[in-house]
């Protein structure tokens, strides 16, 4: 499978929830596992701003709430209010005399009370009626199982020939934009309900790693999403038709980002790389290799040993597949063998240099939108309007001799009020 160039943009979890539609965004805080979810990895700021809020039935005054930081922290408290909103965890109102006021959103508000007090419906149904496991996993063997599954589809996305996954699976890695550019992965083309999906995601992320959990009362989307999870190996299911099914500890830490303990077999280092563009890799990991063949011209291979070469064109072509010149530093910087290790810099100046500077050769038009300003009756109006555009920060080109600027398409509605109110105060 050939890779074409694709930008990945990774988000956290917030960054992906405020890109939602406030419809979505609204349905989701119907959930409590959403709002615990959502709570837990909110600013600690912000988090007090919730707490102070929750028992609270009428809206605050603005000015009331910036109150509650010192003025020494006011970017921080802009910071969690803009995190707040964008989430639709404060909705703004109009206060009596004109003053604008915060209400935290209803909905997240029960939904989180219910999460920290207790009460509601079960998050998931009791395995007790299904009897024990007689094929039960430990947490040994289920964090031994999600590094095999995450081996097989890093094998499968560098082209390892002996790497197989399911044709859907393949399918999913194309959609999602990982191993070429397509259109956006929409739930919705595969038949399932984004909501649903994302919740079911969130209450994984507050399960007990080792405990089995009954797939009683999912629906048939939820049951078809489950076994996407189970190729991942974010959950553990001895059969696709198997009533129970083991959250691992991928799934666990999956909402909050955190990284488990992992095996690493290179922790030493085990590359070493000369002035010479040559690359010394002692490993005999299959994916290591196909990793730095990414990247570099391969020139011999022993039993623990391989040796390529870093050439332009190798570099480009690893551009053009989307990988980045830093992310290629820094893969050999972070392999590097204990030799060099006790160098400074780590990797020699001259290869590093090289690889930004082939990197570069692909950029050199770099190309943004903008509107187009022109025709103005008099250098007076260019200037003025230009330097209006330039103190928000939305100039993108100017052309003094010409009369012409361009400004981005967020600043365009703005440039254009000010201009009309300046052509009827003339």
């Amino acid at each position: 499978m050939k890779l074409q160039k694709v930008q990945l943009k990774c988000k956290n979890l917030h960054e992906f929830l405020q890109d939602l539609s406030h419809g979505i965004l609204d349905r989701l805080y119907n959930h409590p596992a959403t709002c615990l979810a959502v709570f837990r990895e909110l600013p600690g700021l912000a988090k007090n701003y919730v707490m102070r809020m929750l028992f609270l039935e009428q809206p605050l005054p603005r000015a009331a709430v910036a109150l509650w930081v010192k003025k020494e922290y006011t970017k921080e408290q802009e910071q969690s209010s803009d995190i707040l909103l964008g989430l639709r965890l404060w909705h703004t109102q109009l206060l009596p005399g004109g003053l604008q006021g915060i209400v935290l959103n209803p909905v997240f508000k029960e939904n989180l009370r219910v999460a920290l007090l207790g009460g509601g419906k079960a998050w998931s149904d009791d395995t007790s009626q299904l009897g024990p496991d007689k094929h039960a996993r430990d947490v040994p063997s289920l964090d031994k199982y999600a590094e095999e599954r995450w081996e097989v589809i890093l094998h499968f996305m560098v082209g390892s020939p002996s790497a197989a996954v399911s044709q859907d699976l393949a399918q999913l890695l194309i959609q999602a934009g990982l191993m070429k550019r397509s259109e956006c992965l929409s739930s919705y083309t595969r038949g399932m309900d984004l909501v649903e999906i994302l919740s079911f995601l969130f209450q994984l992320s507050f399960s007990t790693l080792g405990k089995d959990y009954s797939v009683e009362g999912m629906s048939d989307s939820l049951l078809n999403f489950l076994q996407h999870l189970r190729e991942f190996g974010l959950v553990y299911q001895r059969k696709r038709k198997s009533r129970r099914y083991y959250p691992t500890r991928l799934a666990i830490n999956l909402s909050s980002g955190v990284s488990g303990p992992t095996v690493d077999t290179h922790s030493q280092g085990f590359i070493v790389v000369e002035t010479n563009y040559r690359i010394y890799a002692y490993t005999d990991s299959e994916l290591q290799i196909a990793l730095i063949a990414l990247f570099s011209e391969m020139l011999y291979r022993f039993p623990n040993l391989v040796v390529a070469r870093v050439t332009r064109e190798s570099v480009q072509q690893a551009i053009a597949n989307g990988i980045t010149a830093d992310q290629i530093i820094h893969f050999l910087r972070t392999r590097a063998d204990s030799v060099m290790l006790r160098q400074t810099p780590v990797l020699p100046p001259t290869i590093t240099d090289q690889i930004r500077l082939w990197e570069l050769e692909r950029d050199r038009l770099r190309f943004s939108e903008g509107v187009l300003y022109n025709q103005f009756l008099s250098q007076v109006d260019f200037e003025l309007l230009r330097n209006h555009a330039r103190e928000l920060g939305v100039l993108v080109f100017e052309n003094p001799a010409k009369r012409l600027m361009v400004v981005t398409p967020a600043g365009h509605s703005d440039v254009k009020r000010f201009w009309k109110r300046q052509k009827h105060s003339s």
